[in-house]
């Protein structure tokens, strides 16, 4: 199916087996699925914004306030990080269990509470509390993919996760520009000193946060057929129902006419459609009912049980998965805690609101690269009809952050157009990579589609961590080129690892 520019708002073509949309209507949030993914991209882009709102204002004015040294300021980011990790690993398995919506909102309205009191921080020891606790706004991640998924047929899903994470993503740019906007105005034009402005800031994005969590619960269902506990019943009424569906292609292929059943979106490398299971054309149409059955029972996700997850992370297909999200959002969070006091250390003319705003500029590009990336992949894949072929373009995106991870650290730019320049690069093939990987993430073991996608992305999460642990321990904690070179050998060094290895598992239905 086409992609026009009218589908931006037009209602979208239906899959009549799966219920999900063959296109993106972003910009018409009075249809559901529009409305869908409004509140999935819109609601990443809050949780980020709070998630990062203390780096803009650390670099001088809570720095200066709480009294913090260099090694506090990275205790606290690492911190950040490792509470996402947790909460990216349990709300996997809490959106396969209860559904992406509810695990959504919840994570919202909980990690609205400790943005709410982050101006209560008066010591360092409070402040890394409350950034901990801050932190688990990062696991919304999590639902948002799997929300996206639930909604979007495959032939767009790469496009609708990628678009939706890259503009959620893009919150951590928008931080930069919006928390010292916030501040000086508070200061400016409130006459609040700097002490208290800071932590009247925080109230905003709390504000932001608590209405999209009620928006979601009130506005949405859980699936495009209704409540998530209801689906396995759908899927059923969908068995049931087959008269209906295929009575135009039995009658078809008695006929000796082509079938006038649209299955294009139901084509990906998990479903082999096996037309010479048998002889003549009532067959052939039996055949070709049972593979599009197939494929609406292989996108139910299964209620996880300890043994069907250790089956679904257990396989070649995800640790590939986890080690390219290892690099390159762990590349991309270790980059947006440090990046502000790099321009700051290379060109301190710049204070703390310019060297913020050119930092944002790192987060603001994932609107447009992130999206590429998922959009570049289901290009691929609609020509090709191959996973393989989307797994090479996430390694190709990824050595390439390598190399430009290798050139920042051995260049040290102190020209802020080559700086800039290299950093457009760079962003480019980061935040494109984050998207083509997770366009190849609902291919893989689709009936544990939360499960898959929670340890992807708290594997993105123990990258960053690591990567911070390395900025921290380096010989001189603000060595920020050695810790760019340094990120730039792992990455490469991480694709080529799992460049060999298949992208679906073998026992996946498509997979040999």
């Amino acid at each position: 199916m086409a992609i026009t520019i009218a589908s931006l708002w037009e209602a979208p073509d239906i899959n009549p087996v799966n219920h999900k949309a063959k296109s993106i209507p972003a910009l018409n949030p009075l249809n559901l699925y529009g409305r869908v993914f409004l509140l999935s991209w819109w609601g990443f882009f809050v949780a980020f914004w709070s998630w990062y709102a203390f780096p803009p204002l650390l670099t001088e004015t809570i720095k200066k306030d709480l009294n913090l040294s260099q090694a506090e300021i990275a205790n606290s980011n690492i911190l950040a990080l490792a509470s996402a990790l947790i909460v990216r690993l349990l709300a996997g398995s809490a959106c396969d269990r209860f559904g992406a919506r509810w695990t959504f909102a919840g994570i919202l309205l909980i990690g609205a509470i400790p943005t709410a009191l982050a101006g209560t921080a008066k010591t360092q020891g409070e402040l890394i509390a409350l950034r901990f606790f801050v932190g688990i706004l990062g696991g919304s991640f999590i639902p948002c993919q799997v929300w996206t998924t639930g909604f979007f047929d495959k032939s767009v899903v790469g496009t609708a996760n990628s678009l939706a994470a890259g503009l959620g993503n893009a919150g951590s740019g928008v931080t930069y520009f919006l928390m010292p906007a916030i501040f000086n105005s508070l200061v400016e034009r409130q006459g609040l000193s700097e002490d208290k402005a800071w932590r009247v800031a925080f109230v905003v994005p709390f504000i932001l946060i608590t209405a999209t969590a009620l928006l979601m619960i009130l506005t949405c269902p859980d699936t495009p057929t209704g409540r998530w506990s209801s689906r396995s019943r759908d899927v059923q009424r969908h068995l049931d129902m087959r008269d209906t569906f295929f009575s135009a292609t039995t009658a078809g292929d008695k006929k000796g006419n082509a079938s006038s059943i649209d299955s294009s979106g139901l084509a990906n490398d998990t479903i082999q459609l096996n037309s010479r299971r048998g002889q003549g054309r009532d067959t052939d149409a039996q055949a070709r009912e049972d593979d599009l059955l197939t494929a609406a029972s292989w996108e139910l996700v299964e209620e996880p049980t300890v043994e069907s997850s250790l089956r679904a992370v257990g396989t070649l297909s995800t640790f590939t998965l986890l080690v390219v999200y290892f690099c390159s959002f762990g590349v991309e969070l270790c980059v947006n805690s440090i990046l502000g006091a790099y321009y700051a250390r290379n060109f301190p003319t710049l204070g703390q609101t310019g060297s913020g705003s050119w930092a944002a500029m790192f987060g603001l590009l994932n609107a447009v690269f992130r999206p590429a990336g998922g959009i570049i992949s289901d290009l691929i894949y609609r020509h090709t009809k191959s996973l393989w072929a989307k797994k090479a373009l996430v390694h190709f995106f990824g050595i390439m952050l390598g190399v430009f991870l290798i050139l920042v650290g051995l260049d040290d730019p102190r020209s802020k157009s080559m700086m800039m320049g290299l950093m457009t690069g760079l962003a480019f093939f980061d935040e494109a990579a984050n998207g083509a990987c997770f366009a190849l993430v609902p291919h893989v073991r689709p009936t544990s589609n939360g499960l898959i996608t929670g340890v992807t992305g708290a594997a993105g999460n123990l990258g960053g961590i690591v990567f911070l642990l390395i900025a921290r321990y380096t010989e001189n904690s603000a060595d920020y080129p050695e810790v760019f070179w340094i990120m730039g050998v792992v990455t490469i060094a991480g694709n080529l690892l799992v460049a060999w290895i298949r992208p679906i598992p073998k026992d996946q239905l498509g997979g040999r």
